[in-house]
């Protein structure tokens, strides 16, 4: 899921370089000079002006195929986010602990506005496949984490993502307001959210809320299973107690 861009192809350098940037996304990579500029609703001469002076600074590199592409110039800088790293970091050691006892899909992910951005993702042995992928956005309405997320944002973001078209991605996703609002009250009352075939008709996801240590929701941890293979209370426990053992090493200083 990409976010939106400003309308119009005005705007202070800043603003229009990162809409050149939000023109790739995992499905495109490797873009023509043609492809940025109209995926980035700019000027052709604007873009060819600002993909020299990123690629100049390394945030953009363009290949021998003439294709350009995101630099690693911008990878070390996203690096060092606190709630991307210094997050995962920490996460790394109860994530590896929890996917070697289900063999199954473990993700941690945070909260960015509206969306949920993943910080990491372990693929088990076997694992359904995911649509997800480190770094990638998804709605806050479908996933185990970005329900658990919206359970616990200021009501103002609750407000503001559930007067938004809801995405439909099956069958079974919930795209009705009320009934998201009554299962955002539910996994604050319980301490989990349950996926069950929101995102696609093979998975299933649990995830519970990572507290910092001022008992701050700042993230969330999922498993992601193949529907069916277990029983999600069965879950439960699992994923909770890790979560639990994560939050209390970030209430630790470190």
């Amino acid at each position: 899921m990409r976010r939106g861009r400003p309308a119009g192809p005005t705007g202070s350098v800043v603003r229009r370089a990162f809409r050149l940037l939000d023109a790739f996304d995992a499905q495109r990579r490797a873009l023509t000079l043609s492809e940025i500029a109209r995926r980035s609703d700019m000027p052709l001469p604007t873009v060819h002006r600002l993909l020299r002076d990123l690629c100049a600074l390394g945030a953009v590199e363009r290949g021998d195929d003439g294709l350009f592409r995101i630099g690693l110039r911008l990878w070390e800088i996203g690096s060092l986010a606190p709630r991307g790293q210094g997050l995962r970091e920490r996460a790394l050691p109860f994530l590896e602990d929890l996917s070697q006892i289900t063999k199954e899909n473990v993700q941690l992910a945070v909260r960015e506005s509206t969306e949920v951005v993943f910080v990491e993702r372990i693929a088990g042995s076997g694992a359904v496949p995911v649509l997800t992928r480190v770094g990638g956005r998804f709605a806050l309405t479908a996933t185990g984490v970005g329900l658990v997320l919206l359970a616990h944002a200021p009501a103002e973001i609750q407000a503001t993502v559930l007067s938004m078209p809801i995405e439909r991605y099956t069958p079974r996703t919930v795209t009705d307001p009320a009934q998201l609002r009554r299962m955002l009250a539910d996994v604050r009352a319980q301490g989990f959210a349950i996926s069950d075939r929101q995102i696609s008709m093979d998975t299933l996801s649990v995830a519970a809320p990572v507290q910092d240590g001022h008992g701050q929701v700042v993230a969330a941890v999922s498993l992601v299973v193949h529907h069916g293979s277990t029983s999600p209370h069965f879950l439960v426990p699992l994923v909770r107690t890790s979560v639990r053992a994560l939050s209390r090493a970030l209430a630790t200083p470190g």
